[in-house]
């Protein structure tokens, strides 16, 4: 099918005429079944499909289709989709953006591109970290080609088809990847590697060839606009003589001289048009001519002790981070409510149950598990505040899946413990553990931080922070955060009387959007009931 395109290529002018004789084979490849209505006019591909025939082809490549001569050739995914069924298959099925084909060079022989695949929602960009296949060694699918940090974690990104690796166009350790950019060539002969030593993706010089051939009407008219321009250089010469007196200089040129008292008159120009640039100050102060002007900045700067720094690169969880929490206080209208809650009566039941726990060679449960799992409850009893926020609707989640905020030596994770209303503690304890130690081992999978309608953050019990007021994690509505645990004087049952009891605060985090005053409120009265009668939460 793909020969009988090319054949065809000076005639995609006349589509539907080329549907109408081959209507078999371009509805196969067009469509997920056989319909006999395709074989009509184009009126018809107009009223079914709400674009023409020659739109519906274009459709099909999915904007990723080079163009030769007016029609799709190289890297193509349309000639590949039409190379057969298996091809067609696999195109429709693969997750990464690789595309086969044969180069415009007549030497290169059929390859293919692998580009860096969507491995998040809100990935736009990856780092390659590491690379567990070599220039030259066999694939197969299934086999894990490299590791990418994604805006998320660490994930292993897996070959889909069966060759050899002949080219890795992103080494270990390159950063800001492109969603589709090609990071890999592989091809299915293994006499080929070589051939491609020195090979150079085309990602941008491809795209940019379609849209210059067929609309030969632009350039005549920016050649009809260059005349109409001439005449206004010729009007601007003349006006050039009384602007001598002016000086022209950059921005930055004009600052710096200004901050070192040079006068912009004494400076010589090299820049276009006499133009003065930042060089051209520079050039002129380390001369010495600046002595007697600007022995004042002298005295002053050399007062000023230089600075001693280190530049530290971002790292992909780093950005992304930034991003998203610069987002939530941008966008997200916070107001924060706190409460101490007592938590002599959790602790107490704490200690019975790491009791059992160790007679039966269990886990310790943490205050943490305690907190996550009242949480939890609470969001049930109170389910406002387990939304989240869109521009049309608010949208309440069914399912109450808790974030856990975890640091590591890379940054902040927030792995995601699911369902966690219906979970005992014991359950929660191993899953938060087992979620906590992938994060420091930078190997969390999306599906251990997709999904969750809600963040619990504790910086009380390892650091020992009192109270905080934590960022909403969107598109959550909300976040908890826990403070550290203190031993407080509280008035007894007699007026002389007084006792000793452990408070703990915590503040709940709002978007005002989705949740009002008084739900937050009776959210954290839900929340403080638990942790004050804990023995309510094993019901």
């Amino acid at each position: 099918m793909a020969s009988r395109i090319i054949n065809h290529s000076k005639k995609l002018k006349h589509v539907s005429a080329l549907l109408r004789r081959d209507h078999a084979v371009a509805v196969r490849c067009f469509s997920n079944s056989s319909q006999p209505s395709l074989i009509g006019k184009e009126d018809i591909f107009k009223a079914r499909l709400n674009y023409s025939s020659v739109e519906r082809i274009s459709k099909c490549g999915t904007g990723n289709v080079t163009m030769l001569s007016g029609i799709s050739t190289t890297s193509t995914k349309l000639s590949s989709t039409m190379a057969g069924p298996k091809l067609f298959k696999e195109f429709i099925s693969s997750q990464m953006r690789s595309v086969r084909g044969f180069s415009s060079s007549s030497d290169l022989p059929p390859h293919q591109e692998i580009g860096m695949p969507s491995l998040s929602p809100t990935m736009t960009e990856a780092c390659t970290s590491e690379w567990l296949k070599k220039e030259g060694d066999k694939v197969a699918p299934g086999e894990v080609l490299c590791e990418v940090e994604t805006d998320k974690a660490t994930v292993e990104m897996e070959c889909m088809e069966e060759g050899f690796l002949a080219k890795i166009v992103k080494e270990e350790g390159a950063k800001e990847i492109q969603v589709g950019e090609v990071i890999a060539i592989t091809v299915e002969d293994e006499e080929d590697i070589q051939k491609f030593k020195d090979y150079t993706p085309s990602s941008g010089t491809g795209p940019a060839a379609p849209e210059a051939k067929p609309a030969p009407s632009p350039p005549k008219e920016e050649k009809v606009e260059k005349p109409a321009s001439a005449p206004e250089a010729k009007i601007s010469k003349p006006s050039s003589a009384p602007s001598e007196d002016r000086i022209f200089a950059s921005p930055l040129a004009r600052k710096l001289a200004e901050d070192n008292n040079v006068p912009l008159s004494s400076i010589k120009g090299t820049g276009p048009e006499g133009r003065i640039v930042k060089a051209d100050v520079e050039d002129f102060l380390a001369s010495g001519s600046k002595e007697t002007t600007a022995k004042p900045s002298k005295q002053v700067d050399s007062k000023v002790p230089a600075l001693d720094y280190v530049d530290i690169p971002h790292t992909q969880i780093r950005k992304v981070t930034a991003s998203r929490l610069a987002f939530s206080k941008q966008t997200i209208p916070h107001y924060y409510l706190t409460v101490d809650t007592c938590v002599d009566k959790m602790m107490g039941l704490r200690s019975q149950l790491n009791s059992f726990q160790e007679a039966s060679g269990g886990k310790r449960i943490s205050v943490n598990d305690l907190v996550i799992k009242a949480a939890a409850l609470a969001l049930r009893k109170v389910p406002q505040c387990n939304s989240s926020w869109t521009d049309e609707y608010i949208r309440q989640f069914k399912n109450v899946n808790i974030n856990v905020a975890v640091q590591t030596e890379n940054g902040l994770y927030v792995p995601v413990v699911k369902d966690a209303d219906k979970k005992g503690l014991s359950t929660i304890g191993e899953e938060v553990r087992f979620l906590a130690q992938k994060a420091k081992e930078n190997s969390l999978k999306p599906e251990d931080y997709e999904g969750g309608t809600f963040t619990v953050s504790n910086l009380g019990g390892p650091f020992g922070i009192k109270q905080f007021c934590a960022v909403i994690n969107p598109p959550q509505a909300a976040i908890l955060a826990i403070g550290s645990a203190e031993k407080r004087v509280v008035p007894g049952a007699g007026p002389d009387q007084y006792n000793v009891a452990s408070y703990m605060s915590v503040t709940l985090s709002c978007d005002h959007r989705v949740i009002d005053g008084a739900i937050g409120a009776e959210w954290l009265k839900a929340f403080k009931g638990y942790i004050e009668t804990p023995e309510s939460m094993l019901l």
